[in-house]
């Protein structure tokens, strides 16, 4: 896992149990924004070179940054020699891709004739599908590819696609993940929207005005039997589309409450079983009382919440993956994360929001990752011993 906390997942883990943010106020290119963004530093300067030099752009760079963290390489290489290159597959979320290349494509075309630069290679780069072809030629694999794009839930959705493709029997593992990267489309698109806070993002806050755009990567495993070393597996997974309204999503949370219940289900655990929720939390008005409603229907209001964007932004198309790995990491190293930047709580919602990190066993969890038009997933995650 790659953001704007740092590199790997000791650089997360420290700053969710320190309470440090990666938040900063915005510098990014021509986006002259008074808000915070959650950038990754010095992907600028990391070029993608070689024989992937075509895929180069701050997508795929970021992409390949986070699958030189943590040894996935090698854990990679271990699957291949395993099942073979062609039973692997490779499932990813994003939901701008490579919008950024494209951007600076445009202010490089031809003044006379609008022409794009010759070398802007749209299908290895903007492409949706780039950043799995990247990584499916990165591990030189041969088995199924895909990527999901469903605004924040994408890199979330991506789990349940490898599930059905494993159970189908046409692999037997699977790459998951996600990788969005900031890009004036977001930046200035959620702004016109009214949806980016001034301030840095406080979740569950009464004081809360809306979201702070990050970036990020994050890569999981997927197998059909998990490997000796494999301390946490996916329970279960839920999904729903209510599709209430293009941008803003059911007041009461239907959608949201159908996804956490279908999680439950195929996990065959009750509500009670849950020790911790990572809450979707944009910190929008309308996004936290939503989910507050959906919730609270599910697990009432003792089950730990908290919203973990206060540390990394809204990492949108990588939203799911980011939280799942947080998810991951709370129960290896058994802590509750704190909402970051909820100072006061707002009073009209009463999920039981973790305000200060805490020690304690954590064994199962549940992630929520909501997007556009109500594309709703929910991920059940638990310790395999």
């Amino acid at each position: 896992m790659t953001n704007a906390l740092g590199r790997g997942l000791n650089a997360s883990l420290y700053a969710l149990k320190a309470g440090e943010s990666g938040l900063s106020p915005c510098d990014f290119a021509d986006a002259d924004l008074s808000t915070y963004i959650g950038r990754v530093r010095d992907v600028d300067e990391e070029p993608i070179t070689g024989a992937l030099a075509q895929y180069d752009c701050r997508n795929n760079r970021l992409a390949k940054i986070a699958l030189e963290q943590d040894r996935f390489e090698h854990a990679v290489e271990n699957l291949k020699l395993h099942y073979g290159a062609e039973r692997i597959g490779v499932f990813l979320g994003t939901s701008t891709s490579g919008i950024r290349q494209t951007e600076i494509a445009y202010k490089q075309r031809d003044s006379e004739t609008g022409t794009l630069p010759q070398d802007f290679d749209w299908a290895r780069t903007h492409n949706t599908y780039s950043v799995a072809r990247f990584t499916r030629e990165y591990f030189h694999l041969q088995g199924p590819a895909s990527v999901v794009s469903t605004a924040c839930s994408s890199s979330a959705k991506v789990f349940a696609t490898a599930n059905r493709y494993i159970n189908m029997g046409v692999c037997d593992a699977a790459i998951v993940g996600g990788v969005d990267s900031l890009c004036l489309t977001t930046l200035l698109g959620f702004n016109s929207l009214e949806l980016v806070s001034s301030d840095v993002c406080r979740p569950w806050d009464t004081n809360r005005k809306g979201i702070n755009i990050g970036e990020a990567a994050g890569f999981a495993i997927v197998e059909k039997t998990p490997s000796a070393d494999s301390s946490i597996g996916l329970l279960g997974y839920g999904e729903s589309s209510d599709a209430y309204h293009m941008s803003t999503p059911h007041p009461q949370g239907q959608g949201a409450a159908r996804a956490m219940q279908a999680a439950l289900s195929k996990a065959r655990l009750s509500a009670d079983q849950v020790d911790y929720v990572n809450l979707h939390g944009t910190a929008t008005k309308s996004n936290d009382s939503s989910e507050d409603h959906a919730v609270t229907e599910v697990f009432g209001t003792f089950t730990p919440c908290s919203s973990t964007k206060g540390f990394i932004g809204h990492t949108l198309g990588a939203a799911g993956i980011s939280e799942s790995i947080i998810c991951m990491l709370a129960m290896d190293h058994n802590f509750l994360p704190l909402s970051l930047n909820t100072n006061e709580r707002d009073a009209s919602l009463t999920a039981q929001i973790v305000l200060e990190p805490k020690q304690c066993d954590v064994n199962i969890t549940m992630t929520n990752s909501f997007g556009f038009g109500g594309n709703n997933c929910s991920l059940v995650f638990g310790k395999l011993s």
